[in-house]
């Protein structure tokens, strides 16, 4: 695809209809809260007076605190794009800012399947090549993974004692170390011997499925050629130094939503080590998020957590889940709709976009 091209069928009026639009969204969430209501109306053991106390009685400073670290992790992503990009194309974080937000807007809109539609975005605002960006996509990917299993395993093996679960978790975060380890080992070999590392999964894969085998052989060089765009010591230093502080970032957000329930001593002094399994928990959760559905998938998950792990209240486990939710994948969406205003971006033409690069 030339530079500054659009991709195929982006702009273009489809024939089918948009699922996923305003008025569909707010109807279908009004129904599924409904549906909730109705299904647990019987359950003796769950108090919503008590639900509805707690969400009332959440720390606001706390809560300010965390949506302002929330904006600070999104420029921190602009400014990561920008270093991870500056052997390819000049540009700077300012420029980076918007399209990070009116991306992550459509991923809490539409679900996690939406989200190369940064990549899109990003190329249409630079006019470049949509596969450069996602090249700088796959690597920022990279990044992100190693850097929060770096926080989350060295901070899981030096749990304190009284923590619960504490064997549990230290043997969590020292197996997660390990993993880490490998992949780093991985990442190298990569950036060394692409070819010949997926030559090697072609071979051993073949007798399981011949499709698989090129597929899984295709991704491998093509990570292998994003690996290649981080040319200098600096270039990675720097980029593995945001990604670091950016992730530390992410979870001083989580701490702040679990210590803004100040009446429930459980989440009041919630440890950092107990923060980063909760944050663990919700991005397992989030891996495949559904549209709208997903928002209450990732309650569930987090309130499981919660109460599982830590013993806090059912009631007051699920107000947390849906203030983390909030703070960490709705708070964009205010800010991502006035950006994509500002820029004239339809964000059902970047979740197509999406979904045709996925």
């Amino acid at each position: 695809m030339p530079p500054g091209a659009t991709p195929p069928g982006a702009g273009q009026p489809q024939s089918a209809p948009r699922l996923f639009t305003p008025r569909t969204i707010i109807p279908a969430l009004v129904v599924l809260l409904a549906l909730c209501a109705w299904f647990a109306r019987g359950h003796a053991s769950f108090n919503w007076p008590s639900l509805l106390h707690q969400l009332r009685s959440v720390s606001l400073p706390l809560i300010l605190v965390a949506f302002a670290c929330t904006y600070f992790g999104y420029w921190l992503r602009a400014w990561r794009w920008r270093v991870l990009l500056s052997p390819l194309h000049k540009t700077t974080t300012r420029e980076m800012f918007p399209p990070q937000l009116i991306g992550f807007t459509v991923v809490g809109l539409f679900g996690r399947f939406a989200d190369l539609g940064r990549p899109y975005l990003i190329a249409r605002r630079l006019k470049t090549p949509v596969a450069m960006q996602l090249a700088v996509y796959s690597i920022e990917r990279a990044f992100d993974l190693a850097s929060a299993a770096i926080i989350f395993s060295t901070t899981l093996a030096m749990a304190p004692r009284d923590m619960p679960h504490h064997q549990a978790f230290a043997r969590a975060g020292a197996v997660s170390l390990a993993a880490t380890l490998f992949l780093a080992v991985f990442a190298v070999s990569l950036r060394l011997a692409g070819r010949h590392v997926a030559s090697l999964a072609r071979r051993l894969l073949h007798p399981l499925s011949e499709t698989f085998a090129h597929a899984a052989s295709e991704r491998i060089q093509e990570f292998s050629h994003g690996l290649r765009i981080v040319s200098s010591w600096s270039e990675f230093i720097s980029a593995l130094a945001i990604s670091l502080f950016m992730w530390l970032i992410i979870a001083i957000m989580y701490l702040c939503a679990a210590h803004s329930f100040r009446a429930t001593p459980e989440l009041a002094g919630l440890s950092f080590a107990a923060t980063m399994l909760l944050l663990a928990t919700s991005l397992g959760g989030s891996l495949l998020q559904l549209p709208v559905l997903g928002w209450f998938t990732q309650i569930a998950v987090l309130t499981a957590a919660l109460h599982g792990f830590f013993n806090v209240p059912v009631e007051t486990a699920t107000a947390c889940g849906a203030v983390i939710l909030v703070v960490a994948n709705l708070a964009v969406i205010p800010a991502g709709l006035l950006a994509a205003q500002i820029e004239g971006i339809s964000l059902n033409e970047a979740r197509q976009s999406a979904e045709s690069a996925g």
